[in-house]
């Protein structure tokens, strides 16, 4: 099993939540925002627990911080939880098939599909209607694009289309497909862990 950078982010995720403290801390910030102040009152801990807790939490990419006047409150993102729940789920059921490791048939497919459907240029001729080779090609416009970054709408509509001009249906489609998320305008990548799997 090669142990990537999106592994790494599962296995520091599953850190975060390796505490029972971590964890009630989750569980109230599920009811709404808190500050440390609070959390240390209902927890019966002093503000410094609270501090060092809400730094793994906040590495992890649990919660979020807002500031008000002088008081910083915590909010739990739930977003990133279930993304990251999500993840591990996919993680374990896929990497003991080779998920990262096609065999040379499954490469000899891929390179058939790419030929069929691309130009030379790297143009999209049209989306194929048949699921599997429709996820190769998806797989292909996701190359140019980084793990970890956040896109503008309008970069992501320029990055498809370099591949093919209804940017507007390819983009739905990563998002259907789970190989990128949107929040606030923005889009990212999903672990690979997370995207539609090729049978």
């Amino acid at each position: 099993m090669v142990i990537d950078l999106q592994l790494e982010r599962l296995i520091a995720f599953h850190k975060a939540l390796a505490d029972p403290v971590r964890i009630r801390i989750l569980c109230l910030l599920s009811s709404g925002p808190l500050h440390g102040q609070a959390l240390a009152g209902k927890l019966g801990v002093k503000p410094p627990t609270i501090t060092h807790h809400m730094g793994k939490l906040r590495e992890a990419g649990l919660v979020k911080e807002k500031r008000e006047k002088n008081t910083i409150y915590f909010h739990l993102d739930m977003h990133s939880l279930e993304r990251k729940s999500q993840a591990t789920l996919q993680t374990i059921l896929h990497q003991t098939k080779g998920y990262d490791q096609m065999d040379e048939n499954k490469q000899k497919y891929r390179r058939e599909v790419l030929k069929n459907f691309f130009t030379a240029e790297g143009k999209l001729k049209n989306i194929p209607a048949q699921r599997k080779k429709k996820l190769i090609v998806f797989e292909e416009i996701c190359k140019g694009l980084k793990m970890g970054e956040k896109y503008p709408e309008k970069v992501i509509n320029e990055h498809i289309k370099q591949y093919f001009d209804d940017y507007a249906t390819i983009r739905r489609e990563l998002i259907v497909n789970k190989y990128m998320y949107r929040e606030d305008g923005f889009y990212e990548l999903n672990p690979k862990e997370m995207w539609s799997v090729i049978e």
